[in-house]
Order: C-alpha cells, then sequence, then structure tokens
C-alpha cells in the first residue's frame, strides 16, 4: 500500500510543481543592513553631523508575471523606511541620501550571505536600466522618512544581461539574486534583501489537499483489505 501511495504522491506533486511554474506569483521579504558587505555585516548608520541615525528597514514584494507558459516580467514594490529619498527628509544628513538601487545577481553568489554579486538590473540612479518601458516609481513618505519604490523587469532588460537570461541561469529563482539599496555614506548598499521565492499558498494548499486525499484513500482501502 506505500508502494502505491508514493507511485500516486510523486506524479500529483509533480504536476502541482508544473502548475506553480506556469501561473504568476508573488512572494514578500524583509529588507536589513544586517547582510551588507561590512565587518561587523551592518554598516554603520551615522549622521553627516556624527550622531547615530535611525537603523533602515522594509520590505519588498515581488511578482513574476507570465503570458501563458512564459515569465514574461517581474515587478515588485518596495516600502523603505529612515532613507532620504529626496535630500529633503532629513535635511542637515546627507549619509542617509539614497543615490542608486538595482537587483544584483550571480550564478557564485551564495544565498543569505554578505557577498557581492554583479548589477543585472538598475530602478534608480545608476546604471539605470527600467527603459522598455521606464516603469519606475519613487514616491517618497508625504511625513517621515523614506519612500514607496516600485518597477517593472521587462523581458530584453537588463545591466549587460536581461531578465531572461537570469530566469535561464536559475539566479532570480534560487536565491542567486538580492535587491539593493546604496546610500551616500555606504555606497556598496546600506539595506538589502535576496529574492527567495516560495510556493504559493494556493500550491500548498493543492498540496496538502492531494496528500491528504491520497491518504484518505490509504486508509480505507486498508479497512477494506482486512
Amino acid at each position: 500500500m506505500h508502494r502505491l501511495l508514493a507511485a500516486l504522491l510523486v506524479p500529483l506533486v509533480i504536476a502541482i510543481a508544473g502548475t506553480h511554474a506556469r501561473a504568476s506569483f508573488s512572494y514578500s521579504v524583509d529588507l536589513s543592513t544586517t547582510l551588507e558587505p561590512s565587518a561587523t555585516l551592518n554598516p554603520p548608520t551615522n549622521s553627516s553631523t556624527g550622531l547615530a541615525r535611525p537603523l533602515p528597514f522594509g520590505t519588498a514584494t515581488f511578482t513574476f508575471n507570465t503570458v501563458g507558459s512564459v515569465i514574461v516580467s517581474l515587478s515588485f514594490i518596495a516600502t523603505i523606511n529612515n532613507l532620504d529619498f529626496t535630500g529633503n527628509q532629513t535635511p542637515t544628513d546627507l549619509n542617509d541620501n539614497v543615490t542608486n538601487a538595482h537587483i544584483h545577481a550571480s550564478t557564485t553568489l551564495v544565498p543569505g550571505t554578505n557577498n557581492t554579486a554583479p548589477v543585472v538590473w538598475g530602478f534608480l540612479g545608476s546604471p539605470f536600466n527600467d527603459n522598455n518601458p521606464n516603469d519606475a516609481v519613487v514616491t517618497p513618505f508625504a511625513s517621515g522618512v523614506g519612500a514607496t519604490v516600485s518597477g517593472k523587469w521587462d523581458g530584453p532588460e537588463g545591466n549587460g544581461t536581461t531578465l531572461f537570461a537570469q530566469l535561464n541561469n536559475d539566479n532570480l529563482t534560487a536565491g542567486r539574486a538580492y535587491i539593493n539599496f546604496h546610500t551616500v555614506q555606504n555606497t556598496g548598499g546600506e539595506i538589502r534583501a535576496f529574492l527567495a521565492p516560495i510556493p504559493e499558498p494556493s500550491s500548498i494548499v493543492m498540496l496538502g489537499t492531494g496528500v491528504g486525499a491520497l491518504l484518505t484513500y490509504g486508509w480505507r482501502s486498508r479497512r477494506r483489505s482486512r
């Protein structure tokens, strides 16, 4: 009976995984300073006057958009706190001014580490690659320090690469890419998060339903055979 269940379960999992791969899906990540490349794994966040400033933090949601079975773009929206996106949110402090923001990726990047990787797509500052068309929008907070930033990485866009190339080598789906916001003080990056897709809740529910059905079938079959 266990062999029968296994034989039924494997195709089910494969089918669900295939359905998941063909559907648009979204996931969210938390941005922090802890993975930035510095000796302490936490870039200094002093103001230009020498005083400590609030630690930046944020969240980002990424959506792989598909047409049929093909991923055609990657959309994101990020909310970043305690970084100055206008230069006037903290007018007496230049250190927290955002200069650039990108997605970095490499086939040799170790997920979840403070290693660095080349820019593969820039959406703020330089390089700027969200230009086919330009979808980048920065909306500074009406009060407080920070902004909401959104953009869409279309298939042919990229910095010496393309979205399609980064999908083909699995960088964007295997955790070998990160979103990074750079500031005056921390030119190598002050706040980042790795792109780490997880299954959609609907896929998890489908999988749970399928497994439950198989287990129920096995339990009933076992009772009938007694």
